[in-house]
């Protein structure tokens, strides 16, 4: 008997519930939808990943429907302002094209304007020793090492770093670094930019000697001042004592040289020749 109860009150508990969830089902499904509208507005955004330097085309570029209240400031809503302008600064796909990131109308694309005012651009050619073995890629800082003589004599052979913490903007025609940069690029020339005046000192020593680039930590902002090295100190030889010049020696005083008087040498008697035959005598006349 409690078992045909406990039966029966398991049955009912199984068909009320089973009906208390069609109904909840129900009424879900046949419940209005609420829409909530977002107010938008058209953001122009970069159609795929782009490259520093790169001029901008109408297929470069996109447009999306961004949140009204979440809008950059200074975005574009027209891909017509932006067409024919050149990226400052590498874009990623989807990313939003600001001002800061665009070069001026009259600046164009490539190289040019990628160069901040006040600083030159100047390009030096290297090889796989010069240029450490492929890892001077864009981005990154180099000190520039010149070797030369200031007269011609091997003995006067200087090496001295001449500049320090110097960005490389671009190996052979890239701007822009690869994404694994632990992968090296052999290139034959590397572009430095430099102040004028950077730009006068790696021109001559370029031209007059060699150079070398060694390679920074980009965190590494120091900039030690070196004396620089000869041969003889790198070899440890004391330097040669310089000789003294004869013009240098004709400018020294003489000590005045005492003189000693002579005494005057006494006068000679008067003589008479006499001649005897083939004899001749000579007599003191007194």
């Amino acid at each position: 008997m409690n078992r045909i109860r406990i039966f029966t009150v398991l049955v009912l508990a199984i068909t009320v519930g089973g009906g208390l969830a069609l109904a909840t089902y129900n009424y879900i499904q046949n419940a209005p939808v609420k829409t909530v509208s977002i107010p938008t507005q058209p953001v122009v955004v970069a159609a795929t990943d782009l490259d520093l330097g790169t001029e901008l085309h109408q297929e470069d570029l996109r447009i999306v429907q961004w949140p009204a209240n979440a809008v950059p400031q200074g975005v574009f809503g027209n891909p017509a302002d932006v067409v024919g302008r050149g990226l400052i600064m590498p874009a990623i796909e989807n990313e939003p094209i600001l001002p800061m990131k665009l070069a001026s109308k009259e600046a164009g694309s490539g190289l040019p304007p990628v160069i901040p005012p006040g600083l030159r651009a100047l390009s030096v050619r290297v090889n796989e020793v010069i240029g450490v073995a492929g890892y001077v890629l864009p981005g990154t800082r180099v000190d520039v090492v010149a070797t030369a003589s200031p007269n011609e004599s091997r003995g006067d052979t200087t090496s001295k770093v001449v500049l320090t913490n110097v960005q490389v903007l671009a190996a052979g025609t890239k701007i822009e670094q690869k994404s694994d940069k632990s992968q090296p690029e052999p290139v034959t020339v590397v572009t430095l930019l430099v102040t004028p005046e950077e730009a006068e000192r790696l021109s001559l020593a370029s031209t007059e000697g060699k150079i070398q680039l060694a390679l920074r930590n980009p965190m590494d902002q120091s900039a030690p001042v070196t004396p620089g090295v000869r041969p003889a100190g790198l070899l440890g030889t004391p330097a040669k004592t310089t000789p003294i010049r004869m013009a240098a020696m004709s400018r020294r005083v003489s000590a005045p040289v005492p003189v000693t008087p002579v005494a005057a040498p006494e006068a000679a008697a008067p003589t008479v020749e006499v001649i005897r035959g083939d004899k001749r005598v000579q007599e003191i006349v007194r």
